[in-house]
């Protein structure tokens, strides 16, 4: 099929938006292409189509696993083979899907910066038929972006194993000069440049200096028809401002990352489907979101930066149609955000203090910590060391930002486990080795689907069921072996543990 007719096929489309053609032709032609489109401008288009046009699979590199994770949803939403790889899979889990795309019919492979750097992940990606490499929120890579992640620099060792393949870097904003490093960095040979305009004609830009920012939220839902975004700065946030709006007779939800899976998605449905007409959410609510006809943002807290606020307020109008972005704001907003500019950049030795407390509270002894990972409670580690969570999260990023640690996005991935053999030899394990007979039980009386796929599991309330301490099952799912019985546990299962923090 043609580019169109993809286009037209899956995503009921019947021509590209501005810029979009020209984009898709150049990376059909086998060219290195850099394109910088305005949050709405369907940058996913770009890679998509093309990898579908062309046989093989799309590599495509991403830095936020909630992003990945909304595409990969909606790819396959349209009966397009996608998966994601991110960090908190286990190597067993990581190599099945791996094979997957060398030997089945997955289209798109998506890929957080950090993975890139395993040797298991490159390896296999040489067996791959890679048509294209796709490098999402391309500033990523320049230190001198608003975003910058030093893994992304790893992305060029891509081009050692697949050197004939086209690269397509995207991003909404980077300077000249980021541009040119984005280039010089993913060793691009003749890159075609596209930059479509930042203006947006059909979206006005409002700020009201209100002290009651409540009753002009209420002004504008009343006002302005159609559907509506609310950005707040936190969970708690959402749900208030979320109740305010209904109790004034309009429908609104709220949405946060501390959702469940299958309720934050019910909600994001029905707002898509214009069932619930204002979203109330944090800014974890919007990444990969495409929805046309949202006729205005607004934001009733200051957001940390230009940057965030464009990409946010731009999700409104991506229909060419009149559409509002609106800033409500106070003295208190501007005084609260100068506060915690401050707290975001704490003094040198305020950042060397979190590293050695990070070695305290792990119990690691010097140059141990290099590659293992750890669960991580930022509120419990705060406690425990008298010292501020705003200025930790900051110190935490200044380590991070220097290749000291890597920290995972703020997501909760919570360790899945699953059966590797049948019923019946797990029967027999049972009955030969009586120790273990309460733990299978327990696994299998609280998670059901075990033999036929990972499921999530909590280690703490599986040790509070049993009656043993959270450290034993961890060493029982880990093949630790301290029931000391004459085969292992570990046989039987495949337990990939939760990570945050790795050294």
């Amino acid at each position: 099929m043609t580019a169109i007719e993809i286009l037209q096929k899956y995503w009921g489309h019947q021509a590209f938006r501005p810029l979009q053609q020209d984009i898709i032709t150049s990376v059909l032609e086998g060219n290195d292409s850099l394109a910088l489109l305005p949050t709405g401008g369907g940058k996913s288009i770009c890679f998509q189509v093309p990898a579908l046009v062309k046989e093989g699979i799309c590599i495509v590199v991403s830095p936020l696993i909630a992003l990945m994770k909304d595409q990969v949803e909606n790819l396959k939403s349209k009966g397009i083979e996608a998966i994601a790889i991110y960090a908190g899979m286990g190597k067993r889990e990581i190599d099945i899907l791996l094979d997957n795309c060398i030997y089945g019919k997955i289209k798109f492979l998506y890929l957080s910066p950090e993975r890139l750097l395993s040797d298991l992940v490159r390896v296999r990606i040489s067996y791959m038929n890679v048509n294209l490499i796709a490098v999402d929120e391309a500033h990523c890579i320049s230190q001198w972006g608003y975003d910058f992640r030093p893994p992304y620099q790893q992305i060029s060792k891509l081009r050692e194993i697949l050197p004939d393949v086209p690269i397509l870097a995207l991003t909404a904003t980077a300077t000249e000069f980021v541009r040119k490093d984005i280039i010089e960095r993913l060793e691009m040979r003749n890159p075609q440049i596209f930059v479509k305009s930042f203006a947006r004609d059909n979206l006005s830009y409002v700020v009201f200096g209100q002290e009651d920012k409540y009753k002009k939220l209420i002004e504008i839902c009343r006002n302005v028809k159609g559907t509506g975004l609310v950005y707040v700065r936190n969970r708690r946030e959402t749900a208030e401002v979320s109740n305010f709006i209904n109790r004034n007779q309009i429908k609104a939800d709220f949405y946060h990352a501390g959702l469940e899976r299958d309720v934050r998605f019910q909600k994001q449905e029905d707002w898509k489907q214009n069932i619930t007409r204002i979203m109330v959410a944090t800014n974890a609510f919007g990444m990969g979101i495409d929805k046309a006809d949202v006729r205005f943002v607004v934001h009733l807290d200051l957001p940390e930066s230009l940057e965030a606020y464009y990409q946010e307020a731009g999700r409104a109008g991506r229909d060419e149609k009149r559409s509002y972005a609106v800033l409500l704001a106070n003295q208190s907003d501007v005084l609260s955000l100068e506060s915690r500019y401050i707290n975001s950049f704490p003094s040198p030795d305020e950042i060397r203090k979190v590293y050695h407390y990070l070695g305290n509270y792990f119990q690691l002894a010097f140059g141990a910590g290099e590659g293992i990972t750890f669960t991580f409670d930022i509120a419990d580690f705060c406690k425990r060391f008298n010292i501020s969570v705003l200025k930790t999260i900051s110190a935490l990023k200044f380590l991070e930002h220097d290749g000291y640690i890597t920290l995972s996005e703020s997501v909760f991935l919570p360790s899945r486990l699953m059966f590797i053999v049948g019923h019946e030899d797990v029967y027999r394990f049972q009955i030969e080795n009586k120790a273990y007979d309460g733990v299978i039980k327990t696994i299998l009386r609280s998670h059901g689907g075990a033999f036929d796929g990972f499921v999530k599991i909590n280690e703490a309330d599986l040790a509070k069921k049993l009656g043993i301490s959270f450290k034993d099952i961890i060493a029982v799912l880990t093949n630790s072996n301290p029931l000391k019985c004459s085969h292992t546990f570990n046989k039987l299962i495949n337990h990939n543990c939760n990570t945050f923090v790795q050294g």
